[in-house]
């Protein structure tokens, strides 16, 4: 992770190198929101958490009990935006998301009846450089905006707990840890207004696309992972 984060500043740093000295004014923003997966019926070929739920399996299989939507949760970050004329902006941001499942077997038991069980954590810091346009201007009194960009997400997903081999029956513990590091796109939406001088307030809707490939030494039912999803955040900026 450690590694990520430095990845990150060097792409705010680099961003800052690239602001021309025309650039305006500056402001660091931070939010608070709430992270969507996307749902199990659009999720990429393979991945993990429907193959966990065995949708689509195509092979013998014992679903888990549990949602793709029980991984949403709330998501805080920061922002730093540099104004490029009165209409455009670029920012570079973090993002932090983490989630623990509980999960048991839908069908299976211990021989004592006992829920047989495991702990499902997926965590997710993006590293995001962004542009957006403000029809209305930046220092209108209501202004709409939207914008692209791209997301270095660091990205960690591990299942710890007891597991039934389907092929003999067996109940075994494991841990299956995977982590690294993808690069994908990302569109956003929002509406932001002043209060005071320096400080604006406002909501934003994001979407990213990313998806990765699991190590297949380490035995997971699937072989994919969706990291896609929507962002839906509200908090403040202040300005400089």
């Amino acid at each position: 992770m450690w590694r990520s984060i430095v990845t990150g500043l060097g792409l705010t740093a680099a961003l800052a190198a690239a602001v021309p000295a025309s650039a305006q004014d500056q402001a660091v923003s931070f939010n608070i929101g709430y992270f969507a997966l996307r749902g199990a019926d659009s999720r990429v070929d393979g991945d993990v958490l429907n193959a966990n739920r065995c949708i689509d399996s195509t092979s013998a299989c014992e679903p888990l009990l549990f949602e793709v939507d029980d991984f949403n949760n709330a998501t805080f970050g920061a922002e730093w935006l540099v104004g490029l004329g009165e209409f455009f902006e670029a920012g570079a941001g973090i993002a932090f998301h983490q989630r623990t499942v509980h999960s048991v077997y839908e069908n299976l038991t211990n021989v004592n009846g006992s829920e047989i069980e495991q702990d499902l954590k997926l965590r997710l810091v993006p590293f995001t450089a962004t542009g957006r346009f403000v029809p209305t201007g930046r220092h209108a009194a209501i202004q709409p905006y939207i914008g692209a960009g791209v997301a270095l997400i660091n990205w960690e997903y591990s299942e710890v707990g007891s597991f039934v081999d389907t092929s003999t029956g067996d109940i075994f513990n494991a841990r299956y840890p995977a982590d690294g590091n993808e690069v994908g796109p990302l569109v956003l939406g929002g509406l932001r207004g002043p209060v005071g001088n320096n400080l604006l307030i406002g909501g934003e809707v994001r979407y990213q696309w990313a998806d990765v490939t699991l190590p297949s030494e380490v035995g997971f039912v699937g072989d994919r992972l969706d990291l896609g999803g929507f962002t839906y955040q509200a908090g403040f900026q202040i300005r400089f």
